[in-house]
């Protein structure tokens, strides 16, 4: 029988193949009560179940795909923080001894308290973490069953396998190689979730959020998965099918075509040169934007240097993983964002869970009320400055006051280092986020006082709308083509080209084909992206005239109209 299933897509693509469930370790576990000379020997089962668990997770980086996320050593280090939490092995060991109950139980109790507080969060992030600790116990269980994560496929045949489970960690993903599967099917899962996020990584059709795809699909059911639109069709007929593998090969011819594009410039018909960076978060990224053939890096996240560890990271740490990507970019230019801590990105051992957590001490903020923190990133920085051409980006500004406080802080640590005798460009650019309104209102001071501008257009779409674009519920009401939006993009990009300040967008935005020519005839001369969105951009940009786009643009900068708005983008694209 023929059925169509739908989704939230989270990683583009189309495959087609053949269904292979994973079996879901239910959580539903018997409750029985020991005798008291066993108590001892049931502790002794959950201890080893618990270091038998520990030692498969810190294997996994032996067996982390090249592909792999780069957050995905974060996933890991998350998923051991979780089993090691008093709230789950030392509560569970308190609880067996004190009720005499089985292990399993004790577990399943104390994930289920943790849960709780977890759903307690108003941030939608944080609330989606509960799955990290669902996937953790649910792990341990299987160990302590003798059933240790999941059993990868067999090679009986050669067929395009897609992977079908009610839920599945990052972890598991990887120890199933997950290279060896065309697409990847969840019941659960949101946009923002650690499996979505390494699927994207893996350049893997994925869909999340059906709901009931691991009872309504069987074992080698034939399968089509339409990563962009989140629709899943099973048993196709022929004439789908023959449809979908037409499309599938004409995706796959355009990615070949793209890659001749890697060492063409980016220039406009007219003969525009425009520039196309990268975004990355740690060194090892490199790799990506080299093969992209991107100008640049416009955004180094180095708040994941931070995340997910025992210690933070020392000045030395810092300085080696700045240079690496300043040395390996050979002379082309590198924007560092200070660190972007906060809100859903905490460090360990520091959380501060606030009402709003969006609006509260996160960014520049954070670095200003944590001097220590921010000296050590800014002295490794400015070391690092020396050996190529190093910018550093400030997020979140909001205006002159925070913007004299940092710029007077970097001088206060050049003087220090100037009194050690240490190296570091007296002359290094310094440039600030525009990623809150105030900040696009108050620009005039920006262009005068920073060197570059940077438009971070998630968090700004998000502050000018007042919507969380992670919460499920008001995520349909996130719209780029806002009017407040489109005159805020307009705004910040025509006063930093009338300043002669170089201005760059390096949000979603920048990434999305629909757009591109959008922020062209806006007078964007400068994208940061995903590396794997460069080449799919430069084909848009090689193939636009702005004395064409011009006139349609500011026409659509008058309109009012959503439908109106829509028409005259897809005008713009045709």
């Amino acid at each position: 029988m023929s059925f169509a299933l739908h989704g939230l897509p989270v990683s583009r693509g189309i495959a087609i193949g053949y269904a292979h469930l994973v079996s879901h370790a239910a959580l539903e576990v018997t409750h029985y009560v020991l005798p008291k000379h066993l108590v001892h020997e049931e502790l002794a089962r959950l201890d080893e179940a618990l270091e038998t668990t520990r030692k498969e997770l810190a294997g996994l980086r032996d067996f982390r795909p090249q592909q792999a996320a780069a957050e995905f050593d974060a996933f890991l280090d998350l998923h051991l923080m979780i089993l090691q939490d008093e709230h789950i092995s030392t509560a569970a060991r308190d609880m067996v001894a004190r009720e005499q109950c089985n292990a399993e139980w004790a577990l399943k109790t104390q994930m289920e308290a943790l849960v709780a507080q977890f759903e307690a969060f108003e941030d939608a992030y944080l609330r989606e973490r509960k799955t990290d600790v669902v996937q953790v116990v649910e792990r341990i269980l299987k160990t302590m069953s003798g059933q240790p994560g999941h059993t990868p496929p067999s090679a009986q045949h050669d067929l395009n396998l897609i992977l079908v489970a009610h839920d599945v960690s990052p972890a598991d993903l990887i120890q199933l190689k997950p290279h060896q599967f065309s697409a990847i099917l969840t019941d659960l899962g949101g946009a923002t979730s650690h499996t979505a996020i390494v699927a994207r990584g893996l350049n893997t059709p994925c869909v999340v959020g059906l709901h009931h795809a691991r009872e309504l699909i069987k074992d080698n059911d034939m399968l089509i998965v339409d990563g962009e639109h989140g629709v899943v069709l099973v048993n196709p007929d022929k004439q789908l099918l023959a449809e979908y593998k037409l499309r599938h090969s004409q995706l796959e011819l355009e990615r070949q075509k793209l890659k001749r594009l890697k060492t063409a410039h980016a220039t406009t018909m007219d003969g525009t040169h425009i520039e196309l960076h990268a975004n990355i978060e740690m060194p090892h990224d490199l790799v990506d934007v080299k093969e992209n053939g991107a100008t640049g890096i416009g955004l180094f996240r180095s708040e994941f240097l931070f995340l997910n560890r025992d210690t933070l990271p020392d000045e030395e740490e810092q300085f080696e993983a700045y240079r690496a990507v300043v040395e390996g970019m050979d002379g082309l230019p590198v924007t560092i964002r200070t660190f972007d801590l906060g809100a859903d990105k905490q460090i360990k051992g520091a959380v501060r869970v606030a009402s709003n957590p969006a609006l509260g001490l996160r960014a520049i903020r954070l670095c200003l009320s944590e001097p220590l923190l921010f000296r050590t990133q800014l002295r490794a920085l400015l070391r690092a400055s020396t050996y190529g051409n190093l910018k550093i980006l400030v997020p979140m500004l909001s205006g002159a006051s925070e913007i004299m406080q940092t710029l007077q802080f970097i001088e206060t640590v050049k003087h220090d280092l100037a009194a050690e005798g240490i190296a570091y460009n007296p002359k290094l650019p310094i440039g600030g986020m525009i990623e809150i309104p105030a900040a696009a209102l108050a620009l005039n001071v920006f262009v005068k006082k920073l060197d570059f501008l940077s438009i971070g257009t998630n968090d700004l779409i998000q502050y000018t709308l007042a919507i969380d674009r992670t919460d499920e519920e008001v995520a349909h009401l996130y719209d780029p083509l806002h009017p407040a939006v489109l005159h805020l993009l307009a705004h910040v990009i025509s006063g930093a080209n009338k300043a002669g300040v170089p201005v760059s967008v390096c949000g979603e935005m920048a990434g999305e084909l629909a757009y591109t020519r959008l922020l062209l005839g806006l007078g964007l001369r400068q994208f940061s992206m995903n590396p794997a969105q460069l080449l799919a951009t430069k084909q848009r940009v090689l193939t636009t005239s702005l004395p064409e786009i011009l006139p349609l643009t500011l026409k659509l900068l008058r309109a009012e109209d959503p439908l109106k708005i829509q028409d005259m983008l897809l005008r713009l694209n045709a």
